[in-house]
């Protein structure tokens, strides 16, 4: 029961990351006005914005214009009701619940708006830092020493890499990955190499299949980001344990 309803309360939670997506890279309000349909501006009556099944229900068409509306909507409340569910069987219903499931609305939301807009707003990336901070000192005080320096380390790194190949990433995605840091601590570590091993074999494969041409293609990388850090929250403790025994017994 508890899982059923954290899946419920997870395609909840990616309606209301569907609204950030969209209205804070627009410097929106994300409480006024209510959803409306961005083709004919009606607004959108509440038996109208159940997650996922109303799109089913209306055959992902507004009622009144009968504009296609994106399937990245329900898909985007799917998700988060999956990771939601992973998250909390993954960790129980503990304390630490609390940061991992804020962790995950962050970078659901900073992939979305990354590959939609091609930026990751500092609108949410500073609340969620401050989410990080509290969430923490809520559920482990003694884990915030750790994560604080987590977060300023994958931002330098970060900060780093952007300043050496500014094409390939911008300050959103460094931001982003000082946040990482302040939830994660040092699971940041795996979580930054899933991430850029993701986006170096997704650039090799795009270079494969259109060639030089690929070169101007832009992708961004934030959703490798967002990737590694749910990497590196459900298995990060795992994979450093992995690598310490490895490196010890080439060693």
């Amino acid at each position: 029961m508890a899982f059923a309803f954290l899946g419920a309360f997870g395609a909840a939670i990616g309606s209301f990351v569907n609204v950030l997506a969209y209205r804070l890279p627009r410097h929106e309000s994300i409480v006024r006005p209510r959803s409306r349909c961005p083709h004919c501006d009606h607004q959108i009556a509440a038996y109208d914005n159940i997650p996922v099944v109303s799109w089913l229900l209306l055959g992902g068409r507004c009622r009144e214009c009968r504009a296609a509306i994106s399937v990245r909507y329900p898909l985007v409340e799917a998700l988060t009701a999956l990771l939601f569910v992973t998250v909390g069987l993954r960790i129980g219903v503990e304390d630490t619940l609390l940061p991992a499931l804020a962790l995950t609305i962050t970078l659901v939301a900073a992939a979305e708006t990354a590959l939609e807009r091609r930026i990751i707003p500092n609108r949410l990336v500073g609340p969620a830092a401050g989410a990080a901070v509290v969430s923490w000192a809520i559920a482990d005080p003694g884990r915030l020493p750790e994560n604080l320096i987590a977060g300023a380390a994958a931002g330098g790194f970060l900060l780093l890499a952007a300043l050496a190949y500014p094409a390939g990433m911008g300050m959103g995605d460094v931001k982003l990955a000082a946040v990482m840091g302040l939830f994660l601590g040092g699971s940041v570590a795996p979580a930054l190499f899933v991430g850029f091993a993701a986006g170096a074999i997704v650039g090799m494969a795009i270079l494969a299949v259109r060639g030089a041409s690929a070169r101007k293609q832009a992708v961004p990388f934030g959703p490798f980001l967002a990737l590694g850090g749910m990497i590196g929250l459900l298995y990060g403790p795992g994979l450093i344990d992995w690598y310490e025994r490895v490196s010890g017994l080439s060693g």
